[in-house]
């Protein structure tokens, strides 16, 4: 095994640690220290990564179930063994709070131990043709078969653990992986090399290559040897890798704005923590970070009122301290756009309750009432610590507010009154539907993913594995 020591760091490729030409300084999200030069890879650079991960394709693809769950299983004991230093990464290159960094760490060691689990389960099924006229005395049955190379593309809000979302299921199946990190958050990506080069994963199974997503994207959409592209980020490039792919399978999670419904009967106290969390965890840079709130008007002014102050009471700081809840947006530009967005919602007539300032590299949580539904804050997706509550006279009217939207990721309703609440779940069109609950829950084996801009296919193991697996039918004519 070889491992990268210093802030300059390679690519890997084949196997390899591969210096690149040119380098990026890597730079920390809250106080703009380097942590690291970061190589730019060319499109020659990822043509060998695809080369390499195609070579793997048949001893991945012939490689026994219980071989996968083994080096699946060593992934999850690697990062459960760095623990502490892979939560000290995510710290300083996403400025994610190190209490929250940490339970990243351990979903990632538990997404790996899932799919793990999964590598054992993919099986087809058997079919009664008899069940025809002319399907007498056959036997048919159908297998899954791994895809083939699968370029993966990862947001920077997540970097272990949805890049384990891609990973994980992708060799669970038997298929080689080349992967392009989010440019901020690189160093996670980089030591899943490591743990996996050491875990026993075949040579070119595992490449990750980093720098400019154009350039990288481009490769993977007109490289006929890729056979699918897996891809977390913006709607527009999404969109436009999609446009671009032909016949390539494309997984798309994209972005959201997602809502939560509050009834008039529930008890405000027991869900304004998790509404607070909902909002504000990791500065609400998260595809289903609570963005929207729509409130029956019997408790609107009381849920105002605790939840603005139960947001006071949040701490800002060093995403390195313990204490510390909200940090630094992930950049410079996105602390200018949240406040430009705050600006003109107010200019618009929404009233600021919360914040609606920046201390430096940190955005404070801020909380905006009485918002026009075509304001930016409440129809494009955020990815700030801001949160919009709005007014409603009944349940009806918030789930057409919810639907009034380009996207539709998951929302949540709360309510006592279990016939409102199936019928908002039959209504809301959205991927996911949390009763009683925030639309930021999310475990790591639930199918996850969305409609309309949020995207196209469906994440969580299990149902990961499928998008990356083929279905093969076989016929025996027992006839003859």
């Amino acid at each position: 095994m070889t491992t990268q020591t210093g802030k300059k760091k390679k690519l890997f490729i084949g196997g390899h640690w591969v210096e690149a030409r040119t380098y990026q300084s890597l730079k920390s999200p809250y106080d703009q220290s380097e942590l690291a030069e970061i190589p730019v890879a060319e499109k020659e650079d990822v043509t060998k990564a695809i080369d390499a991960a195609d070579n793997a394709r048949e001893t991945l693809r012939k490689m026994p179930a219980h071989e996968r769950t083994v080096i699946l299983e060593k992934i999850a004991k690697g990062f459960e063994e760095r623990l502490e230093f892979a939560t000290e990464i995510l710290a300083k290159e996403a400025a994610k709070p190190v209490s929250t960094a940490r339970g990243e760490v351990q979903r990632t060691i538990q997404t790996y131990k899932f799919a793990a689990e999964e590598a054992k389960r993919i099986h087809g099924e058997t079919l009664p043709l008899d069940a025809a006229q002319g399907g007498e005395n056959r036997l048919a049955y159908t297998v899954r078969e791994p895809i083939g190379v699968i370029a993966a593309i990862t947001p920077f809000n997540f970097p272990m653990n949805l890049v384990a979302h891609k990973v994980g299921p992708a060799i669970a199946s038997g298929n080689p992986v080349v992967l392009k990190p989010a440019s901020q958050t690189p160093l996670s990506s980089l030591l899943l090399a490591e743990i996996a080069e050491k875990a026993g994963l075949p040579t070119g199974a595992l490449n990750v290559v980093t720098g400019r997503g154009s350039v990288i994207g481009d490769v993977f959409v007109n490289d006929d040897r890729v056979k699918m592209i897996t891809f977390t980020g913006s709607p527009a490039v999404g969109i436009a890798l999609r446009n671009k792919a032909g016949l390539k399978r494309v997984t798309l999670e994209l972005g959201s704005n997602s809502a939560v419904i509050v009834d008039k009967d529930v008890n405000i106290d027991r869900l304004i923590p998790r509404c607070v969390t909902g909002a504000f965890a990791y500065q609400g840079q998260v595809c289903i970070s609570l963005q929207r709130v729509y409130v029956h008007e019997d408790v609107y002014e009381e849920y105002v009122k605790k939840f603005v102050e139960k947001a006071k009471e949040l701490k800002l700081g060093d995403p390195l301290d313990p204490s510390t809840d909200v940090s630094a947006l992930i950049s410079p530009d996105d602390v200018k756009r949240a406040e430009s967005w705050v600006n003109e919602a107010v200019q618009n007539g929404a009233k600021l309750a919360l914040g609606g300032q920046s201390s430096e590299t940190v955005f404070l949580p801020t909380v905006l009432t009485d918002v026009g539904r075509q304001e930016k804050v409440s129809c494009q997706e955020v990815f700030a610590p801001i949160v919009v509550i709005n007014k409603v006279t009944s349940v009806e009217e918030a789930v057409g507010l919810v639907n009034d939207s380009s996207y539709g990721l998951q929302a949540g309703i709360y309510t006592n009154d279990v016939h409102t609440a199936l019928d908002a779940a039959d209504r809301l069109h959205v991927g996911g539907v949390l009763i009683n609950d925030i639309p930021t829950f999310r475990v790591d084996h639930m199918p996850y993913g969305g409609v309309k801009e949020s995207g196209t296919g469906r994440e969580g193991i299990k149902y990961a594995i499928e998008e990356m697996t083929e279905m093969k039918l076989v016929i025996f004519n027992r006839n003859n």
